[in-house]
């Protein structure tokens, strides 16, 4: 089945442009689980969110930062979730992810605002 130019989530190479400009954008890659889609559903409801569920995957994009609620998302899992067992559910991410309390997991495209937490 072909991919369409909406639906597909990664560039080929060919058609990789070298730009000279700053992006703001992070985002997380979450191994597909009960926590995962919990976050994702979360998420996908904030403006400026884009969410894609792969088969084994999903990730979470979003621009100038994504913040993450432990309780908030406690809540909606139905047991606590705190930021140590929130890294073990993110395989991987991009941007500069900050742990502000023991609440509050934010993750910042923008490195400028970041530098506050230092």
């Amino acid at each position: 089945m072909a991919v369409t130019t909406e639906q597909q989530l990664f560039t080929p190479l060919k058609d990789i442009t070298q730009e000279r400009t700053i992006s703001h954008q992070c985002g997380v890659t979450m191994n597909d689980s009960v926590e995962a889609r919990c976050i994702a559903e979360i998420l996908e409801q904030r403006p400026g969110i884009k969410v894609t569920y792969l088969p084994a995957m999903i990730r979470v994009d979003g621009e100038g930062k994504i913040v993450f609620d432990m309780a908030e998302i406690s809540e909606a899992l139905g047991r606590e979730m705190t930021p140590h067992i929130f890294e073990i559910s993110t395989s991987t991410h991009y941007g500069r992810m900050v742990m502000i309390d023991e609440n509050t997991v934010i993750l910042f495209g923008d490195m400028d605002e970041a530098l506050q937490y230092e």
